[in-house]
């Protein structure tokens, strides 16, 4: 195991301090269309129908924003994002802070991104940030986290609330590890999804189930329950 970094606390403070305010700067960028359209509805109409152009800038505005925001957070993804493979290494580490940055453009980009799920442009901000997504499936959660680290099949469904983690941290530091998810699956709403999990082709995840990390799910069953355990196996009969 890897030392931990000398002088942490003060790179993360200087970090944290210097991303704080690009954070919120992106936005603020993000924002410029849908101001600039606001003045000139203002501009342009006068009563009634300045009301009603300035309030329809503010909408298509919104719209905007959202689709810019997860746009230019999605370059920082492509950009910073670590490779897809498992790694471990002490809290007080690189791994942390690169991880740490992918977390905080992630939450800047939550604010939009549940607008924006599920749909083409939802999906065009995953893949940006690292995630594999099949044809035809539906991720109708914004809370899929650690995209770098996740892979969905073609035509499964994460539900809403549904939480898909590729991190943990244990009492020896950061854990990253692949989540893979098949085809025709079905992640119930709100269920929790850990690192290291592979859920095989057209296997269901009840709704507020939580599967532990490195949990394999083999192909057809149901799962369900905190901890998640079979509960019909994939020729419908139920386990002993």
């Amino acid at each position: 195991m890897s030392k931990p970094m000398k002088n942490f606390g003060i790179v993360q403070a200087v970090l944290s301090t210097l991303a704080m305010p690009c954070g919120f700067l992106v936005w603020g960028m993000a924002a410029i269309p849908g101001i600039w359209m606001f003045h000139e509805a203002g501009i342009a109409y006068d009563g009634w129908h300045q009301l009603a152009a300035q309030g329809a800038a503010i909408g298509m505005g919104l719209l905007i924003w959202c689709i810019l925001d997860l746009f230019i957070l999605g370059i920082f993804g492509l950009i910073l994002r670590p490779k897809s493979v498992a790694a471990q290494a002490p809290t007080q580490s690189w791994l942390t802070i690169r991880w740490a940055f992918m977390s905080l453009f992630h939450r800047l980009a939550n604010p939009s991104l549940q607008w924006m799920v599920p749909s083409f442009i939802g999906d065009f901000y995953f893949r940006m940030m690292g995630m594999k997504i099949g044809k035809g499936a539906q991720i109708v959660s914004p809370i899929v986290n650690d995209c770098y680290m996740v892979e969905v099949g073609s035509k499964t469904i994460v539900g809403g609330g549904a939480v898909i983690n590729g991190h943990l941290f244990e009492k020896d530091g950061i854990h990253l590890a692949p989540v893979k998810i098949g085809s025709r699956c079905v992640i119930g709403t709100s269920a929790q999804i850990n690192p290291g999990c592979v859920i095989g082709d057209k296997a269901v995840i009840a709704s507020r189930a939580v599967l532990p990390k490195h949990t394999v799910v083999p192909p057809g069953e149901v799962w369900g329950g905190i901890p998640a355990k079979c509960i019909r196996k994939a020729d419908g009969s139920k386990p002993e």
